[in-house]
């Protein structure tokens, strides 16, 4: 499980290397049922990036896979395309969510949006790694 501290913990530690990086960014966090725990969007984030980071967790949390690894298998072709058409809620096949694994288990995920895709996908990292 992921408490509100730890998950505001992360949103810091994302805040911080956004900082670092100098691009505002919302991270979020979600538990293993895809449910918010918390998130802020930086000042100056793109109104877009709100919904794009709770995307991208609940997607990497659904997948129990960072979201940059899943993008080639749902491309024409493979074997997820089209997966999208069959979900209730949005999900988001681009960098920038990762699980949260906890002995072996998902127990969240971590989204982050208004960067480029490699930037979304660090400050989400950096978000994991107080998790």
């Amino acid at each position: 499980m992921i408490t509100l501290s730890a998950a505001e913990r992360a949103v810091q530690a994302g805040k911080d290397k956004a900082a670092e990086l100098g691009v505002p960014f919302t991270v979020t966090v979600v538990d293993a049922g895809a449910h918010l725990i918390a998130a802020a969007r930086m000042d100056g984030a793109a109104l877009a990036s709100v919904e794009t980071s709770r995307s991208k967790a609940r997607t990497a949390v659904l997948f129990a896979r960072a979201t940059r690894d899943l993008a080639p298998d749902v491309q024409p072709g493979a074997p997820l395309f089209g997966i999208e058409a069959g979900t209730r809620d949005p999900l988001a096949f681009v960098a920038g969510g990762v699980p949260v694994v906890q002995d072996g288990v998902v127990i969240g995920a971590i989204g982050v949006g208004g960067g480029t895709p490699d930037e979304d996908h660090e400050v989400a990292s950096a978000a994991l790694t107080v998790l």
